[in-house]
């Protein structure tokens, strides 16, 4: 059962990453083409707290062992830095217990959050013991007042945490020891008591935390309810068992004025509740179980909130990665609203909790303190009754799940896995306002998408990162409209737009970045950011790709292709660089559409490559791109680029008197012909070999003068001239050597023959010796076999007689034993047949009278107990006795 239900898994495994929907980003930036900002310093590493701080112009970032801060508009300017190490007896201590005192010993900062205007509160896993300090921002040096970390940050700098200040108060997701086995969501107020979850694993179980932010509910709320932190995290199912661990990616909230139980609960949650978050395909039953960070886009009140998270599965060879979105008012329906679960008493089953149909008790438990409660005198969670939190101890988790918007991904990736994610809303030159999302991955590649009627489109990846290392931070500035992306190697700068990349009108709307539009009166595409508002109306854009609007601008004409001469027999490059992956390259060779299958022509990523330049091979080329908009519904094609190839010929030879006239190419002389010393036409019959190029364009020389009238080159795209078919085209040695071949042709058909015909030795010597070995060894049938003797009769011959003689010995043996067992022959006939039959027998043949599988006959006309074989029944004389018969 076990393996069946596997199987069907694999089975939807492989369905899913070979069929399922994937986009793909329009344009590609390697790392080295874009001006981006980056910092480190040698011997530093894993840069991978950042904090960015509008109102100073900072961007501070936590590395190990050391903080800096930087300037928010060029990351490459360093403001200040300040160390912080870890002593030598908690470094003794850290390496006791069996740590790296090179890498794990040591001080990561991991927290940065604001205090105030004048104080950074900065904690680190200074060596498995967490310390926190505060950080002051006007002389950037550590008050040196170290306070307990326990619960505030990681000890492991590998693990996962999140935290968030609020009002002052320290909100975290961590292990609360050293072995990372006891989950805490905590709260630490300088005013107040430590506040926490309970440790049970129906409260948290092997929790993976990503990220915690506050919403808040606003003074003008009509139920007067408090503000509430949401913490993300992905845990191990406590409601289902199955094979192995099943993850589930969780969002559990707790309410900010909780002050804990009196009795019951006491310096514990009594708002802790939590809920499944769903980003699936439905189409596919497939989820993706793993939540690897979220970002919470907010808006000017709570309910036009949304929350962005990227999920993978947590069968990683599925190599697909989603991005879902949620609506805060679904995540609030849910906890205001939704059904408990309870654990379940049913034995032998798989479903460990199920959802509770009793009554709830009122106050609703989990639910933050509202203007109804205050009317019953339950002004805190100290006055909630014994009953409701004694329910909220045994049930913090919800049944209903927290469905993505349009119950489904709004991106889906394949062969990426997304780290990272910031959202940025930007309001386009239609007045819309449009979600761009930007993802990083494991690859230090990041994903610019946008939103666009339901269906996200992504417009361009970036090699951020040198090296191929995940993203392990993402921030936006929506000011100076850049992002931050801290890895272990350093921090990278880029801008959220690359629009002066753009060439052409075309390129700049078939992008669809609402952070770009074209200019025609500068023809440039240009950040609309970057533009006066009173300039904006002259700007042209279309977010769904509809390239229609750009002026008509006049293509390339022939005059302006580039002129490409090569020699005859060698090959041509002609380039074509496609910016655009969504872009299908078409060639045209004279007005006819290029395949793959055309005769020694290659089409490449960057161009295409001719083999064996002939005569017919001349003429027009032209690279098109064809695109499709399927927002717009249109294909849109453009013209690249355009060449004119010709042949190099040789110089003719001057004529002489009596000679026939011979041209090359403007002749219409049957090519392969010439004229021997008297005057008479003879064919040059050499065939012409070419092998073809590896894909490797070669080098290729290129004039790029303005073309030519010539009357040799093939006429416009618009006549059509038919070539004969390729033959060897003569050099200056042949005209003046008839008999000559051409050099090239000569070695390469020689040195095909020699090849084909060493292969086939080789391969007949190799049977020759194989069929020798088997035919020794007796593997072969009787004709091998008598070969063998033939071969090897004088070396077997003495044995051969000293094996029959003994069988002889043997036989004589038999035959008396047999004789003198015979009491009484009937007939001498009996008697002949008996001693034959002795002969034969030489021990090796069991039963040699069933022939062609016939039962034996006994009608041979003796009776005689020796003819009876030991196994032989006669059912008529003995008829068989059953256990039972009495």
């Amino acid at each position: 059962m076990g393996f069946g239900v596997l199987g069907v898994f694999l089975g939807l495994l492989l369905e899913v990453s070979t069929h399922g929907p994937h986009a793909v980003p329009r344009t590609s930036w390697r790392h080295q083409d874009l001006d981006l900002m980056e910092f480190s310093e040698p011997g530093v590493f894993n840069y991978s707290t950042l904090l960015l701080s509008e109102e100073r112009d900072a961007l501070y970032v936590g590395a190990r062992e050391a903080i800096f801060q930087l300037s928010k508009k060029n990351v490459t300017v360093k403001n200040n830095k300040v160390l912080w190490t870890v002593a030598d007896k908690p470094m003794s201590m850290c390496t006791t217990k069996g740590k790296s005192k090179e890498r794990d010993c040591l001080n990561y900062i991991r927290v940065l959050q604001v205090v105030d205007d004048e104080r950074l509160y900065v904690c680190g896993t200074h060596a498995f013991q967490p310390q926190c300090d505060y950080l002051n921002l006007g002389s950037f040096s550590l008050d040196g007042r170290h306070e307990d970390g326990r619960g505030k940050c990681s000890f492991d700098p590998s693990q996962s945490f999140t935290t968030v200040m609020v009002d002052g108060e320290l909100y975290s997701g961590t292990a609360y020891n050293f072995l990372g086995s006891e989950p805490i969501i905590s709260r630490y107020s300088p005013s107040q008591s430590l506040l926490r979850t309970e440790y049970s694993t129906s409260w948290l179980n092997e929790p993976s935390f990503v990220f915690a932010d506050v919403i808040r509910e606003g003074k003008n709320r009509a139920d007067g309810e408090d503000d509430k932190i949401y913490y993300f995290f992905t845990e191990v199912s406590v409601e289902y068992e199955f094979f192995g661990k099943l993850l589930i990616p969780r969002v559990a909230r707790v309410c900010k004025g909780d002050l804990g139980g009196q009795r019951t609960l006491q310096k514990k949650w009594t708002s802790f509740l939590k809920a499944k978050l769903v980003c699936s395909m439905p189409e596919l039953n497939f989820v993706f179980n793993v939540v690897h960070d979220v970002f919470i886009l907010k808006g000017t009140d709570w309910r036009d909130t949304v929350i962005y998270g990227v999920f993978t599965s947590q069968w990683g060879n599925v190599g697909l990665s989603a991005v879902c979105a949620y609506n805060m008012t679904a995540v609030e329906e849910v906890f205001s609203k939704g059904k408990y679960m309870q654990k379940a008493t049913v034995e032998q089953s798989h479903t460990k909790w199920v959802r509770y149909n009793g009554v709830t008790p009122s106050p609703r438990p989990g639910a933050c303190i509202n203007n109804l409660m205050r009317q019953q005198n339950i002004s805190s969670s100290l006055h909630l009754p014994d009953k409701t939190l004694q329910f909220v101890k045994d049930h913090p988790l919800l049944e209903d799940p927290v469905l993505p918007i349009g119950n489904g991904p709004r991106l889906i990736t394949k062969d990426v896995n997304y780290t990272q994610i910031v959202v940025e809303r930007v309001r386009a030159l239609d007045k819309n306002i449009y979600d761009v999302i930007f993802t990083g991955t494991d690859k230090g590649v990041l994903h610019k998408s946008v939103v666009f009627e339901g269906e996200v489109h992504i417009v361009e990846e970036i090699q951020l990162l040198k090296n191929s290392e995940p993203i392990k931070n993402l921030l936006l500035s929506s000011e100076t409209h850049s992002l931050y992306a801290g890895s272990d190697s350093g921090v990278v700068q880029s801008p959220t737009a690359f629009c002066g990349r753009y060439s052409s009108c075309d390129d700049c709307v078939l992008a669809r970045d609402p952070y770009c539009a074209w200019d025609p009166h500068t023809a440039a595409c240009v950040n609309i950011f970057d533009i006066p508002s009173q300039k904006l109306r002259r700007l042209i854009q279309s977010l769904n790709g509809d390239a229609d609007v750009c002026p008509s601008v006049s293509g390339l004409s022939q005059k302006d292709y580039q002129r490409v001469t090569v020699k005859p027999g060698s090959s041509a490059e002609l380039p074509c660089l496609v910016h655009s992956n969504l872009a299908q390259v078409m060639w045209k060779s004279n007005g006819s559409v290029l395949t793959e299958a055309s005769r020694f022509h290659l089409i490449a990523e960057n161009g295409l490559l001719i083999y064996s330049v002939a005569p017919e091979d001349q003429g027009y080329y032209e690279c098109w791109s064809v695109e499709w908009a399927s927002a717009a519904g249109k294909n849109f094609s453009r013209l690249l680029a355009g060449y004119i190839l010709s042949l190099d010929l040789p110089p003719r030879p001057p004529q002489q008197a009596g000679q026939p006239t011979t041209t090359t190419l403007g002749s219409q002389e049957t090519p392969g012909t010439h004229a021997d010393a008297e005057g008479n036409a003879k064919t040059d019959r050499a065939p012409l070999t070419s092998a073809l190029a590896p894909p490797s364009f070669t080098s290729t020389a290129f004039f790029t003068s303005p073309p030519q009238t010539d009357s040799s080159l093939t006429p416009p795209p618009s006549s059509t001239i038919k070539f004969p078919p390729k033959q060897y085209l003569p050099s200056p040695d042949n005209v003046h050597n008839p008999g000559k071949q051409d050099p090239a042709a000569e070695y390469l058909q020689h040195n095909n023959s020699t090849a084909l015909l060493f292969l086939f030795l080789l391969f007949f010597l190799l049977f020759l010796a194989a069929l020798v070995y088997n035919c020794y060894m007796q593997y072969l049938p009787a004709p091998c076999l008598k070969l063998r003797a033939a071969l090897l009769g004088s070396h077997k011959s003495t044995h051969q007689q000293e094996y029959t003689a003994c069988e002889a010995g043997l036989m004589e043996t038999s035959t008396t034993d047999k004789i003198n067992m015979t009491e009484q022959p009937t007939q001498n006939g009996s008697q002949t047949t008996q001693n034959l039959r002795a002969l034969r027998d030489t021990g090796y043949e069991t039963e040699p009278e069933c022939g062609n599988g016939r039962i034996p006959s006994h009608s041979f006309g003796d009776d005689s107990p020796s003819q009876e074989k030991p196994f032989d029944v006669d059912c008529e004389s003995q008829p068989i006795q059953f256990a039972d018969a009495d």
